[in-house]
């Protein structure tokens, strides 16, 4: 497996809409195999999205609650409910955003073997989500939410932009 470079706003790709998987390959298995290694490696993420990698493709990644969880051309078809979620992003490093979101969905989609599949989720794995499924159609959080570490002392950022900094270094090491 091979760890990819995650993308950072404000990287044009990651506005773009990526685009439907017309077969699960090889290939595509191998990508979804990178995404979590990728992830995994962040120490931090719970979700990325193909497009946070460079890969325009509709295929998103979740390890919630020791489930790895693969999410390719994934369509949400219900919400339910209404919430203020508070999010960070691979792609936007040291920031926390306030966001509105759904309580709990009902999302379709094909997993990493091409196999249809249909899920309900509330919580946080509705939250991530919602959230990845965003980085799918070119929106991150600085489109719909509120930056709130902005509102915190500067020194609060600061610690915590330099905490994660040595928690990165340890997880490469």
């Amino acid at each position: 497996m091979t760890v990819l470079a995650v993308l950072k706003d404000p990287d044009p790709r990651l506005r773009e809409v990526a685009t439907p998987v017309e077969q699960v390959t090889t290939e595509v298995q191998r990508l979804v195999d990178d995404m979590f290694e990728t992830m995994q490696t962040t120490g931090t993420g719970i979700g990325i999205a193909a497009p946070q990698v460079g890969v325009s493709l509709r295929i998103f990644v979740l390890n919630v609650a020791s489930q790895k969880l693969t999410f390719i051309n994934p369509v949400i078809v219900e919400r339910r409910g209404e919430i203020d979620s508070q999010e960070g992003c691979l792609s936007l490093p040291y920031r926390t955003f306030q966001i509105k979101r759904a309580v709990g969905v009902r999302v379709k989609a094909i997993d990493r073997n091409g196999k249809s599949f249909e899920r309900h989720a509330s919580g946080l794995e509705a939250m991530a989500i919602q959230h990845e499924n965003d980085h799918l159609n070119g929106v991150l959080m600085t489109d719909k939410g509120i930056d709130i570490t902005k509102h915190l002392p500067p020194r609060v950022w600061k610690s915590s932009s330099a905490k994660a900094k040595r928690r990165r270094q340890s997880t490469r090491a």
